[in-house]
């Protein structure tokens, strides 16, 4: 394994670490900063004064679609703010996502002070989509990367529950579905004991016929177009409740949805 820390540009780090992969180390578990970025450095330094400040009950982390919640319209379609005030305001949450991230950055990010210091009474977990996009890792080594964030949650954060979701579908090709199944099947498994980690997938809110449902996501509303990829906000208030359930419990307060 890797004992320096690694810094990349963010994609693809399959290539700019190519002889650490080649001597066994798997890059979804290895932590990996993107501090040459200077939006994500900023954002890593901000996160850190508002966790100070706020000390909250309940965090949020993972990718793009988690820094989502931070959008507002018009358009409805990715108006994030009024769904946010509906379900968390009041319950002291903070927002850590961070668009691009593998888990290995997000795995960065805890062993860099985004946990340190806090108590709060869950966590919520979405990761794993960028990771098998342009870096193209395996469903096994993403799995590996998410048992590596929920191990170090579990050990910087006792108190903490955690709710671990699935990665979500998207409409980016064949193989990225193949492989979201396949984590999404691993996880499933890994988990199902519940106790203080509840694994929850939320596939078949974004299905339809058996289909991937493209209404769901803001991506085809771009101009130019993008795949589906990240949820609408009306697709993440479908989302938080189908969350509630299970986080109001872990907060002990009564449910949203």
């Amino acid at each position: 394994m890797i004992s320096r820390r690694l810094f990349f540009a963010g994609l693809p780090a399959a290539t700019v670490l190519a002889p650490a992969a080649r001597a066994g180390t798997i890059l979804a578990a290895t932590p990996i900063a993107r501090t040459d970025l200077q939006w994500w450095r900023e954002r890593h330094e901000a996160k850190l004064r508002e966790l100070a400040r706020v000390k909250p009950d309940l965090i949020f982390l993972g990718d793009s679609i988690t820094q989502d919640w931070e959008r507002t319209g018009p358009p409805e379609w990715r108006d994030f703010a009024p769904v946010w005030r509906r379900f968390y305001d009041g319950r002291n949450a903070v927002n850590l996502g961070f668009k691009g991230d593998t888990t290995a950055s997000l795995l960065w990010r805890i062993r860099n002070g985004e946990v340190a210091g806090i108590a709060p009474k869950a966590a919520v977990v979405l990761i794993g989509a960028n990771n098998i996009g342009r870096v193209n890792w395996s469903a096994e080594d993403t799995v590996t990367g998410i048992d590596a964030i929920v191990g170090d949650l579990r050990q910087r954060l006792p108190m903490t529950e955690i709710l671990l979701l699935g990665v979500l579908p998207s409409g980016r090709s064949a193989r990225i579905s193949e492989t979201t199944l396949r984590i999404n099947h691993i996880l499933a498994a890994r988990y199902k004991g519940g106790g203080p980690i509840v694994f929850l997938d939320l596939t078949t809110l974004f299905m339809r016929d058996g289909l991937l449902n493209t209404a769901m996501f803001l991506d085809p509303h771009l101009t130019p177009p993008d795949p589906p990829l990240h949820p609408t906000a009306q697709a993440q208030a479908m989302m938080a409740a189908a969350m509630e359930p299970i986080l109001a419990t872990m907060l002990g307060d009564r449910s949203r949805a």
